[in-house]
């Protein structure tokens, strides 16, 4: 992507996400799992990025009401997706159905007992897989779990066809990976000789890590995609594995652009952009100690003589939390040049404290070299969500 000609063509703060860049990633999981193991999309990574989806996910991830209705708007595969999260009602589910969704996760007995009122209310077969959980607020207990599954006999319209299993995001060892997997592997196992169920399919978020602050970063992601495909194939050869996954497929194709508002010193060389962390989000990043990918565009042509320095890259927030980089090498900043960060196209347009200061919301861009660069958001007021409308 040529970063400084889509600068010239954007308002800041922004968000351009590559639609080839997804692509390529994409298809990097898909062919190194191979034609046995399948792929899904966590929309909660980020949900722009449905509008520009490949073919090769056989699966969609949704979490939450809100992540539904997106996939009603624009005319999702609803049978395709996959209703899980923690907390659905009945009426979510009952709402999921209408609109074709047939697989559903089961976090805990009762989402078990609502899955089936709202099936035997609808007068519809679904599939549910059991989540297992990993030791946290997702998913139940393996006692839970084998009790349920021990009524697959009795549940009519109801089909326990498999397992979800989900850990934690940013795996750095594939041991670590291969360790779960050989563990979900037994307790198929364990399930069959206790309940008589033979789960069919696995659902399995690997949580592979991405590295924001290496130079090496794409090595170093696929050298753990390529050390995890073995045992993912080897144990699709006894059931149906997908590999879900959001943050991994995502982050590569993301570009934050800033501009920046004011250059001062005095302790140290100050930059204030006219974002923040309000839109930026890096995992692992802390006060700005590490250094993601950034590049500067002047907004005119530089000194041949400029010198490098060191500078501390700050957002518009009124706390001192809100720094973005620091020691970030640059020559020769001034207010109008315009920093793109990249490596951002997972959870930043989601995670960032959007509504803090009521500063707009950025703009949002899908670009390809096919289509060119298309706007799919608008700069949005965040004012609107922070009055009391009872006193307008």
């Amino acid at each position: 992507m040529d970063l400084a000609r889509l600068a010239g063509q954007i308002q800041t703060p922004a968000y351009v996400f590559s639609a080839d860049q997804f692509a390529q990633r994409c298809a990097l999981v898909a062919d190194t799992f191979g034609k046995d193991v399948s792929v899904c999309y966590s929309v909660k990574a980020n949900p722009f990025l449905l509008s520009v989806l490949p073919g090769v996910f056989r699966h969609i991830e949704v979490c939450s009401p809100g992540e539904l209705t997106i996939c009603e708007k624009l005319h999702a595969d609803m049978g395709s997706i996959i209703f899980s999260g923690v907390n659905k009602s009945e009426a979510d589910i009952d709402r999921a159905i209408a609109d074709g969704v047939r697989i559903f996760t089961a976090e805990s007995p009762l989402h078990f007992q609502m899955l089936r009122n709202c099936s035997a209310r609808a007068g519809v077969s679904i599939e549910v897989l059991l989540r297992l959980t990993g030791g946290s607020q997702l998913g139940m207990s393996k006692e839970d779990f084998i009790r349920l599954a021990a009524e697959h006999k009795t549940l009519g319209d109801i089909d326990i066809s498999g397992i979800h299993f989900f850990t934690v995001t940013q795996k750095r060892k594939a041991e670590q990976i291969i360790k779960e997997l050989d563990m979900l592997q037994s307790f198929v196992c364990e399930v069959k000789d206790k309940t008589g169920l033979v789960l069919r399919k696995l659902e399995y978020g690997t949580g592979l890590a991405v590295d924001y602050f290496s130079a090496d970063r794409m090595e170093k992601e696929t050298e753990r995609l390529r050390a995890v495909a073995p045992r993912l194939r080897e144990m699709a050869r006894s059931m149906d594995v997908t590999v879900e996954m959001g943050r991994f497929f995502a982050a590569p194709c993301g570009h934050y652009f800033t501009s920046i508002a004011d250059v001062k010193s005095s302790d140290a060389n100050y930059i204030i952009c006219d974002g923040g962390m309000n839109h930026l989000h890096y995992d692992g990043q802390i006060q700005g100690m590490m250094i993601p990918p950034v590049t500067h565009v002047p907004k005119s042509c530089q000194a041949k003589d400029a010198e490098e320095s060191a500078w501390v890259v700050c957002g518009s927030l009124c706390t001192s939390a809100d720094v973005l980089t620091r020691n970030l090498k640059l020559k020769d900043p001034v207010p109008g040049d315009v920093l793109v960060f990249s490596h951002a196209g997972a959870y930043s347009v989601m995670e960032g404290m959007a509504l803090f200061l009521s500063r707009e919301l950025p703009a949002v861009y899908i670009y390809s070299e096919a289509d060119g660069l298309k706007q799919v958001r608008g700069i949005m007021p965040a004012d609107v969500y922070n009055t009391p409308v009872q006193y307008l």
